[in-house]
């Protein structure tokens, strides 16, 4: 997959079916849109082109907005290489660009990506505050000679499968059905800082992560996990996100305890990817009964985790 820069780096190698979208998460939908992508330019003898941003272009729009990311840019482009699509073009969002109107966006798609047929997501519109849709589309891509076609919705059961919703699955814990959406397991990354140690005096010392900015964090709770260390080794955990209100905690934290310990994990830079959620967060009467209840979680973890090839 070839990936451009836009307007850094320029595009003259034919011409392409495209799509464009945030692309947030590159979720079976995404997923599915692309497997379109790939055939509809199959068919016409034409490369495939997926047409993404580089930053969300709300954080241009409302300055100091924070999105709450599925995926952010590198992970996002190794999923979208992932599809099999010929290329991907970054643009680098601005405030110019915030100003054209759809009809300006073709216009730059035939001009200067080589963008001949633009095939839509079933509920992506783009351009200037969104004002425009599909059949305004169609009669941009008569005058400029691009034809429009819109993609179908995936559906799980009677839910149309977006990135709206899987972070509402996340929000609400439901980690099975956000990992059936995503295709995959949904992942955090960051570096492991040190924390107050509290983990320790009970027995089950813990990685304190700093996740990396904007990625959506699920619901407090504790999950099954299955956790990569720089990318090199793979282990099993539990990781408990929330503000351990059995030490009268204040502060959110996210911890991991590996159910096979490697070690000293400081400055290491661990991946989690969430498998299952086991339970709430909850105080309890004392730290031996919270020592008690993590053995348990760890029990029912190995348990969910020993079904996944590490």
């Amino acid at each position: 997959m070839k990936t451009i820069f836009f307007p850094d780096q320029t595009i003259n190698d034919g011409t392409y079916v495209a799509t464009i979208g945030f692309f947030d998460g590159v979720h079976q939908g995404h997923q599915f849109l692309m497997e379109r992508l790939r055939r509809e330019a199959a068919e016409r003898g034409m490369r495939s082109m997926a047409i993404t941003f580089e930053s969300h272009p709300r954080q241009v729009v409302q300055g100091g907005w924070k999105p709450e990311l599925l995926t952010d840019l590198h992970e996002k482009l190794r999923l979208l290489k992932a599809t099999d699509i010929d290329t991907v073009v970054v643009l680098r969002f601005n405030r110019q660009m915030a100003a054209f109107s759809a009809r300006d966006f073709m216009q730059l798609m035939y001009e200067r990506l080589g963008v001949r047929v633009l095939l839509t997501g079933y509920d992506n519109r783009f351009g200037h505050n969104r004002a425009e849709g599909f059949e305004d589309y169609q009669c941009y891509g008569r005058e400029l000679g691009i034809e429009v076609l819109c993609g179908d919705a995936l559906a799980i059961g009677k839910q149309n499968v977006s990135s709206s919703y899987v972070r509402q699955l996340l929000k609400e814990g439901n980690i099975e059905e956000t990992n059936y959406c995503l295709g995959r397991p949904y992942s955090i990354s960051g570096e492991v800082v040190h924390g107050e140690q509290i983990g320790r005096t009970i027995g089950f010392p813990t990685a304190n992560l700093q996740p990396d900015n904007e990625k959506l964090i699920p619901v407090d709770g504790v999950y099954a996990v299955i956790v990569d260390i720089d990318d090199e080794i793979r282990k099993p955990g539990i990781m408990n996100i929330g503000t351990r209100p059995t030490f009268n905690g204040t502060s959110r934290t996210l911890e991991t305890n590996l159910l096979e310990p490697v070690g000293d994990l400081y400055d290491h830079r661990l991946t989690i990817h969430f498998i299952a959620r086991l339970r709430d967060e909850q105080p309890f009467p004392s730290a031996e009964a919270l020592a008690e209840q993590i053995q348990k979680d760890k029990k029912q973890a190995e348990e969910i985790l020993s079904n996944y090839q590490l």
